[in-house]
């Protein structure tokens, strides 16, 4: 029996007359060989495979003795500890669903336009009147601006600097880790009933096959900082493999018959209690399947109609984008994928999972320079996409009943100058950034903060990205009896603690 830091799991359920099989489930990192059938843990897809690839048969496996399996490797090094019923009390039983518009969003253009300032600061698309009295967005918000009293603008958000990274969602706030890694470490990487995987994190990718490659050279959103892999965003992709090693590949009876096998060695199990481990892991992977985590992660599930409602593609076609800026393939993937990616988001906010980081390609950069296309011509690009997709989710959330269980949370990691370029562009700003925030429970339908004249700075008291972090963790978990939980990392308490929630909320 060996270990090995491996990205994928593959364990045997051998058998003697009949073919093998193959399951899965989200687990962590190991390799175990019996008799040549390999237990194998991925990172980075997180997906337990139960696959007899060598003719290892059923009563192999159950002539694996109390000395093979009290001799092994257990506990596994670094293993994270399965959801546990005191995990499950910390939950407040909402999601919450991150859009990272990378790239930098201008807060002009979308929800602070500034019509008032002068030529050269204010939004150079113009503005639209809001649901809310007194109220305007920029012009390519229109959906947005009839839905206004469903959600509340911060336009005092400020992320601190200008730099392309990956805050909020990964920094300083952080730890260093995915947001959704704090959440997985309080409650558990897996919901116990089902094997729905508690944080995921969803690149174009996972909605359109066709998308390019993750952008991860301004860092890395699977980050799990010093909390441990395991609690890194499950991160699928849609070409096929991850639907696919979800899928049950047997009739239930059978898929029953062999968890009757399996409860044939509860005696050699119990007479060593590390191996209590992989009886719930085996149990965590009957409950994926038979769960439907597989069907969760798939949008092409759903009614015709609602796919639709949400489909970006048809708004910004390929035809309809200039070729000359290095960013096109981004800006067609933009297009193609947003939709689909909050639809999916909501797919699986719907069957438990607590945490949906769905991050945009690269493409709100708006310099106009060789890569990117300048403001006015880049929210023709983007600005209709975001404004139908976040409106689709709104509306569907409504309708499925969701809003107070699910928080959506719109921003980038900086804003933009307040002063257009000489090209058309407008450049980094740490100063103010765009923050929108949806649903969980909270008051909507209001402006929170104000930017001074130009849109540079926080006129009132500038939320930050500590606060921000904190809002998050309070509406995912019970943060005082958090407190009272041994063992949670001084991170997982300071991402919650540290700073005060946005009080307007």
């Amino acid at each position: 029996m060996s270990t090995s830091n491996t990205r994928r799991v593959n364990c045997l359920i051998g058998n003697v007359e009949e073919e093998p099989t193959e399951f899965s489930v989200a687990v962590t990192a190991c390799d175990i060989r019996l008799r040549g059938c390999v237990l194998r843990i991925p990172w980075e897809v997180s997906v337990l495979t139960l696959f007899d690839g060598s003719g290892c048969s059923r009563r192999d496996f159950l002539k694996v003795s109390t000395a093979a399996l009290g001799g092994a490797v257990w506990p596994w090094s670094g293993f994270p500890p399965l959801q546990a019923a005191d995990a499950v009390s910390l939950a407040t039983g909402r999601s919450v669903v991150f859009l990272f518009l990378q790239g930098g969003p201008s807060q002009i253009e979308t929800f602070d336009p500034k019509m008032t300032a002068p030529g050269g600061i204010c939004s150079v698309n113009g503005e639209i009147g809001t649901r809310l009295p007194g109220v305007t967005f920029g012009s390519t918000m229109t959906r947005l601006a009839s839905l206004a009293d469903r959600f509340s603008i911060v336009r005092s958000f400020q992320t601190g600097d200008g730099n392309h990274d990956i805050k909020p969602i990964v920094g300083k706030a952080t730890g260093g880790a995915n947001l959704g890694a704090h959440y997985a470490r309080v409650v558990g990487q897996n919901r116990a009933a089902t094997g729905m995987p508690t944080n995921v994190l969803l690149y174009p990718q996972a909605a359109v096959p066709e998308s390019g490659p993750a952008i991860t050279s301004f860092g890395d959103l699977q980050s799990s900082g010093s909390l441990g892999g395991g609690y890194a965003p499950f991160t699928p992709s849609s070409q096929g493999a991850m639907q696919e090693n979800l899928q049950l590949r047997m009739p239930l009876d059978r898929l029953d018959d062999r968890r009757s096998l399996l409860a044939g060695l509860d005696q050699t199990r119990r007479q060593n209690d590390q191996t209590e481990s992989l009886d719930a892991l085996r149990r965590q992977a009957f409950d994926t399947l038979l769960g439907g985590v597989s069907e969760a992660f798939d949008w092409r599930k759903e009614d015709p109609r609602t796919i639709q409602r949400y489909d970006t593609a048809p708004l910004v076609r390929p035809d309809q984008i200039s070729r000359k800026w290095n960013n096109y393939n981004h800006y067609v993937d933009n297009s193609r994928s947003l939709g689909k990616l909050l639809l999916l988001a909501r797919r699986l906010c719907e069957r438990g999972c607590g945490f949906v980081t769905v991050t945009t390609s690269f493409v709100w950069d708006m310099h106009s320079d060789v890569n990117n296309a300048g403001v006015e011509e880049g929210m023709r690009y983007m600005g209709h996409p975001l404004d139908h997709a976040v409106s689709a989710f709104l509306e569907d959330v409504r309708d499925c009943g969701l809003s107070d269980k699910i928080l959506l949370v719109v921003t980038g990691e900086m804003g933009r100058t307040p002063r257009i370029n000489q090209n058309g562009g407008r450049d980094h700003w740490g100063n103010l950034t765009p923050l929108l925030l949806s649903g969980g429970g909270f008051p909507m339908g209001q402006v929170i903060g104000q930017s001074d004249r130009q849109a540079a700075e926080p006129q009132t008291s500038p939320i930050r990205i500590p606060n921000l972090v904190s809002t998050i963790m309070h509406t995912l978990v019970d943060v005082p009896q958090m407190r009272l939980k041994p063992g949670l990392p001084r991170e997982v308490m300071s991402a919650a603690a540290d700073a005060p929630r946005i009080e307007e909320i």
